[in-house]
């Protein structure tokens, strides 16, 4: 039997409204601070847009992996370093 809206909604409801959560607690901790956010603070906020208007054709993951992918063709000469940021920078 496939699942309806109503199933789907009990069984990730309250873990999504968690990560909600968990997201206004970073943006709200971000504003509480001092200094200036990086490149990361402009991309997490385009990927929330993304979020809540994906384009058409795409589902709304599709729309947030895409807003904080490196979509570069050219391969760096060496690498600056070993880990990722999770965002593009973007001069």
């Amino acid at each position: 039997m496939k699942a309806t809206k109503q199933d789907i909604q009990n069984l990730y409801f309250m873990d999504s409204r968690h990560k909600l959560l968990d997201i206004a607690a970073f943006l709200d901790r971000l504003d509480r601070h001092n200094g200036e956010a990086d490149f990361r603070h402009p991309a997490f906020m385009k990927a929330l847009e993304a979020m809540q208007s994906p384009p058409k054709g795409i589902t709304r993951t599709q729309a947030v992996h895409h807003s904080l992918s490196d979509h570069s063709d050219e391969p760096i000469e060496k690498a600056t370093m070993q880990s990722a940021y999770g965002a593009v920078y973007e001069s």
